[in-house]
Order: structure tokens, then C-alpha cells, then sequence
């Protein structure tokens, strides 16, 4: 189902991405494996980093480059999706694995590792799309012959954007990665293109980042390479038609995450006050809704 297709994957030099990139080639796709090659909290940059999952894809029979980049400069975005289609002749999948974190308490948390995991997580997940976005619709609206299958962008997200302690940017930086997805996946619908979200869960080198005695999993219990056929699936034609979503994979499980929805709501006909809110929104309106949810996100 992936013979021949185009593949990038955005920060698959380590981890999940790493996983993706071996799962797709392994069904023959021709993957360009990008990454900064930077450490988790986005220092520094080794390009022989993306080369080397590149040269094992290569050894292991595939098909395979590497393109060492920051996905979230902009300039670099349109250089990646351009080499890819120069490359290969067309771009059928783009999924961004491409992630920093610099953990703090929020009041304790500095402007700079606010920004620059924003810019990463947010941007760098915007950055692709937008590039991709660009020429992929470029070539629906020519008429394309090689536009006879859907493409496909895949955004990481994470748990972390429900809400996350000591890790406001981050779940900032994952939540919005959600609402740009919902957002996109209408904007480029009458293109042909699919922009969905995953919500992975896997032993990386984030998880690393915790205690070891808090760690939530071991590598045996949740490795990463147990997410990288949805990535596959959501790669495939085998995936047409579906879009908008928000998908999680870990271990042995494959999902649905709902998209925000209304839990209760009342009605006020003349408009509602202080007044009337006192005394009726706790016990009327959210009767039925949990309103002291702080101990979900610990």
C-alpha cells in the first residue's frame, strides 16, 4: 500500500520518528528523513544524526535520504518539501515527530524555554504544513496527472496538551497543534490532502527526561515501534477519506480521541447575570459536571 510513495518524516532521527521512518520504508516507501540532531531540551545540531537512520534504511534494503534542518524556520520548510519532490518527483506524506522539552512550573518557567518550545512544537508542526499545504494544493489546482491519491500530514501532538505538570509550554505548544489540525484538515479537504493528529505513546527520550523510579513505562512495556504501523495505515490509501481527526497509538492500542464538545449547558432567555449565575450555575447548569479537575493533569 506505501510502494514508491514519498515520505517525510520530520524528526525521525531518534524515537518514534525513528520508528516511522524504518516502518514506512519497510513497505516501500521512499522515506527523507529529516532532523536538527539536537538534544531533548533543543540544543545543538549533528546532522550525521538523520544519515544514520537514512544509512540503516538503505542497508536494510529501502530506500531512504537524509535532510538535516530546524523544520520550524520557515525558509528551511520549503527547502525540505522542495528537495523531497526534486528528489523523488512527488511528496504523497509528510508526519512531524520534531519535539523539545524544557519542563518548569509555570511561575518559575523562563521566557526563553517558553519561546523556544513553542517555536518548535508549534511552529515547526505549522512550518511543513503550511509548505506542503502549498504545493499540494498548487498541484490539485493544475490538474496534476500525478495527483491521482489523496496526500497526507500527520501533526504529533501529545497527552501533555490535556493539561501536563511543570509542562505549561509544552501543553500549550501540543494542545494548539489540535486546533491548528481541525483547522487545516478544512482549509485543504477540496485539495485531496488528509491532516490528522497523533497522539503517540512510547518509551523515547523523553520519557527519559523523568526519574527513573516515576517513569510511567519501561522501553519493553511501550516501545515506540508499536505506533509506527497507524503511522503506516494513516500513510496509506488504505486511510482515504479519513481527516480532522485526532488518533492515539501505544502499546497495544489504536484510537479516537473526541475533539472538545459541550458538557452541560443553560439557557437564560433575558441573558444571564452575576446574580443568576451564583445561584444557578453550580447547582443547575454543571450539576452533573466534575468543575475541580486540577488533579487530572498530575
Amino acid at each position: 500500500m506505501l510502494q514508491d510513495a514519498v515520505c517525510i518524516v520530520a524528526g525521525g532521527g531518534n524515537g518514534l520518528g525513528e520508528a516511522a521512518a524504518h516502518e514506512l520504508a519497510s513497505h516501500g516507501a521512499r522515506v527523507v528523513v529529516n532532523d536538527l540532531g539536537a538534544a531533548v531540551d533543543g540544543t545543538g545540531s549533528d546532522a550525521s544524526v538523520p544519515e544514520a537512520v537514512a544509512t540503516d534504511i538503505r542497508e536494510s534494503g529501502g530506500t531512504a535520504i537524509a535532510h538535516h534542518g530546524d523544520v520550524s524556520d520557515f525558509e528551511y520548510a520549503e527547502t525540505l518539501i522542495a528537495d523531497a519532490v526534486a528528489e523523488y518527483g512527488r511528496l504523497d506524506f509528510v508526519c512531524n515527530f520534531a519535539g523539545i522539552l524544557r519542563d518548569g512550573i509555570s511561575y518559575k518557567l523562563t521566557e526563553a524555554d517558553w519561546h523556544d518550545v513553542i517555536e518548535t512544537n508549534l511552529t515547526g508542526q505549522f512550518a511543513p504544513l503550511r509548505a506542503a499545504g502549498a504545493h499540494w494544493r498548487e498541484m490539485a489546482d493544475d490538474g496534476d496527472e500525478a495527483f491521482e491519491r489523496e496526500r497526507s500530514y500527520l501533526a504529533v501532538s501529545a497527552g501533555a496538551a490535556r493539561g501536563s505538570l511543570g509542562q505549561a509550554n509544552y501543553a500549550a505548544a501540543k494542545a494548539g497543534v489540535l486546533g491548528m489540525v481541525r483547522s487545516a484538515s478544512n482549509e485543504l479537504l477540496r485539495s485531496g490532502v488528509r491532516v490528522n493528529a497523533l497522539v503517540p505513546n512510547g518509551y523515547t527520550r523523553m520519557t527519559e527526561t523523568v526519574p527513573e523510579e516515576h517513569r510511567p513505562y519501561s522501553r519493553e512495556e511501550m516501545p515506540p515501534e508499536n505506533v509506527a504501523p497507524l503511522v503506516a495505515y494513516l500513510a496509506s490509501e488504505a486511510s482515504a477519506g479519513i481527516t480532522g481527526c485526532t488518533l492515539y497509538a501505544g502499546g497495544d492500542r489504536v484510537g479516537v480521541l473526541s475533539d472538545p464538545a459541550m458538557e452541560a449547558v443553560g439557557v437564560e432567555p433575558a441573558g444571564w447575570t452575576l446574580d443568576s449565575l451564583a445561584a444557578h450555575f453550580r447547582e443547575d447548569v454543571a450539576a452533573a459536571v466534575d468543575l475541580s479537575r486540577t488533579e487530572s493533569h498530575l
